[in-house]
């Protein structure tokens, strides 16, 4: 079980992260997601142990990640800022894994390794973007932690080897079941994957569903302008976009009643809203989007 409790993090007077309250529970995968500087990074490095929360607590089966032996033992978080000696090789690496993580799968990294075309004889920092991705994955993966933390893990990967990577976290969870933590500016990427949410908005806690809730979270309404117009007051509007003639609302199901004869007499159409939507309309800064500027 991993608890936080109004876990704040500021870096020289600004919040990165501002009083995150959530129980993650134990051999799930997560998707952590959130846009560009929502404090996804950071929570996931105060998780690792790498960075000491300012305020606030977490806590991963009740030990503190931060310089806990522990907890660093078990726990593992890729990112594409992670760094290995110059002067040891991919081999090199691999073996010296074995010593610090109890449950290391050097037979795994190899047989991934070699499907990837990786050779252990390169030098990490001499890969390419894609190809350290690839690598560090691996090494993840291979580390078999109860907490495993993917930060952004597909960054630079090509469309072939992102979905046989994809593939690898879900064979080596549903064969060796741990809590896997994947953050993503792409929820519709790690869809297939996930359990459920935890949408970040300027480092505080936006949602955090099941993955099945968030697909039934919205409903989109496309109709005549004046026939939406009655669903306006009785309802939560997340999104809305007028091309005359037509309109089309994004809104909250639970605060919404719909009848289906009305909804025939009146010609509208009623269309289920994705999960990665949903999180898209509740960070947004506005309702309309992007139209909003130029109008």
């Amino acid at each position: 079980m991993i608890q936080c409790t109004e876990l704040t993090k500021s870096y020289r007077g600004k919040q990165a992260l501002a009083g995150v309250t959530c129980a993650l529970d134990e051999q799930k995968i997560i998707g952590l997601v959130g846009r560009n500087g929502a404090g996804k990074s950071t929570m996931l490095k105060i998780l690792a142990g790498h960075l000491k929360p300012t305020d606030g607590e977490v806590c991963i089966n009740n030990d503190k990640p931060f310089n806990n032996l522990t907890v660093a033992t078990n726990t593992i978080l890729i990112e594409e800022a992670m760094t290995f000696p110059n002067n040891s090789d991919v081999a090199h690496i691999l073996k010296s894994a074995e010593k610090f993580y109890p449950n290391w799968q050097g037979d795994l990294a190899k047989k991934l390794l070699s499907y990837a075309g990786l050779s252990p004889k390169n030098f990490h920092y001499n890969l390419s973007k894609g190809q350290r991705s690839t690598f560090n994955l691996i090494y993840g993966l291979a580390s078999r932690c109860a907490v495993t933390l993917l930060d952004e893990p597909m960054n630079g990967m090509d469309e072939a080897i992102r979905s046989d990577m994809y593939r690898a976290i879900l064979k080596e969870y549903i064969a060796h079941p741990r809590t896997i933590i994947i953050s993503s500016h792409h929820l519709k990427e790690i869809e297939h994957l996930i359990e459920e949410i935890l949408l970040i908005d300027n480092g505080k806690v936006a949602l955090h569903e099941s993955l099945e809730h968030m697909q039934q979270y919205a409903v989109r309404l496309i109709g005549q302008r004046d026939a939406l117009e009655q669903y306006r007051t009785q309802a939560n509007i997340l999104f809305e976009k007028q091309e005359a003639p037509f309109a089309e609302m994004v809104v909250q199901a639970q605060t919404l009643t719909l009848n289906e004869q009305q909804l025939r007499d009146a010609n509208i159409q009623v269309l289920p809203v994705s999960a990665s939507d949903v999180c898209k309309y509740v960070t947004a800064k506005s309702r309309g989007g992007i139209d909003d500027v130029f109008e």
